[in-house]
């Protein structure tokens, strides 16, 4: 019986003495660099004890001193610290435990740190505390909103299609060898094309060209409605027109507002965008693309009147838009802490 008793002090004395015997994880000074934050990584097993103490060296505070399982979750924090002796964490899961000091200052610390573990049995003494880092791939997923297009309507519009007479510099009933004409550019145009001719041989280039456009691969290249000559240079640039012979000739101007075409017409200097003396000419445009277009003619024939045809033609695009919630993924590498096995 005495001999049963003595074997049970033993084993208490035995389980006391191991209970009491810490793993040191760190010792030493650590320098905390002004401004930033330091962090120490160490593994810790359920049922184990951890024992923390730091002193500042030249005891000075430090703003904040943390420890948290990791990624987040504090089970420790102090403020304004200049030391902390002996502080005992019970361990409740196995994990990482981060040590987190916060220098505010612009100064560097220096701290004394010393981290150890006690392990709850003695099964626990070869856990391994030591952190692994491995370089990850972190996703990042942001609920964004997205503009998107629902549906695009392209339309060929005939925006002019008159005959502007102009008198000559001699006209018997006084009127200028000098006239204006206009048209609009339609809400949504995107380029335009004109075609200026003047007289039967500037009309008859013009129907030539559109007779020729039917037989050439440009007819095809579209189901537009309205879609001809006109609409083919407007829409991909196609100039299907010939210079017409033999005739009079315009001298044009294409003005950008109102006050230019009044000054126009009462001879004064004024500021234009595409000018010619022609007799026919037909081109794209992809600018102005809004308002109205003044067209400035002048006759230079000394007896003649002239008649010039004015064409044009604007491509539109109506466009719907939505808008829709996507995710914005963004993936970044990343060094994350494991434990090790």
């Amino acid at each position: 019986m005495i001999k049963t008793f003595t074997l049970l002090i033993l084993s208490i004395t035995t389980l006391t003495s191991f209970a009491q015997d810490p793993i040191v994880l760190f010792e030493g000074k650590k320098k905390l660099p002004g401004s930033e934050e330091t962090h120490l990584y160490y593994g810790f097993k359920s049922g184990d004890q951890l024992v923390f103490d730091f002193k500042e060296n030249d005891g000075k505070e430090l703003k904040e001193l943390e420890i948290s399982t990791y990624p987040a979750g504090a089970v420790f924090m102090d403020y304004k610290t200049t030391s902390i002796n002996q502080k005992t964490l019970k361990i409740i899961k196995t994990g990482i435990y981060d040590f987190r000091f916060k220098n505010s200052s612009l100064a560097q610390r220096i701290g004394e740190i010393k981290i150890r573990r006690i392990p709850s049995d003695a099964e626990s003494v070869d856990f391994n505390s030591t952190i692994e880092w491995r370089a990850i791939n972190d996703t990042i997923r942001t609920p964004i909103q997205e503009k998107y297009l629902i549906k695009s309507d392209t339309a060929i519009v005939t925006i002019a299609d008159q005959l502007a007479k102009v008198s000559s510099q001699t006209a018997m009933n006084g009127n200028p060898n000098i006239t204006i004409a206009e048209f609009l550019l339609p809400e949504h145009t995107i380029a335009w094309s004109y075609y200026l001719g003047v007289g039967k041989e500037g009309n008859d280039a013009y129907l030539a060209a559109k007779e020729k456009f039917v037989n050439t691969a440009a007819a095809g290249l579209s189901k537009i409605p309205g879609y001809g000559t006109l609409g083919a240079l407007a829409l991909y640039g196609i100039n299907t027109f010939s210079k017409a012979q033999g005739g009079d000739n315009v001298k044009f101007y294409f003005i950008g507002d109102y006050n230019n075409a009044l000054l126009f017409k009462s001879g004064q200097a004024f500021m234009q965008f595409k000018n010619g003396d022609i007799l026919n000419d037909a081109g794209l445009m992809k600018a102005p693309l809004a308002g109205k277009v003044y067209v400035g003619l002048i006759n230079d024939n000394i007896a003649e009147p002239i008649e010039v045809s004015i064409k044009a033609s604007a491509i539109t695009v109506k466009q719907e838009w939505g808008i829709r919630k996507v995710e914005n993924i963004y993936v970044r590498k990343l060094q994350k802490p494991f434990l090790m096995p």
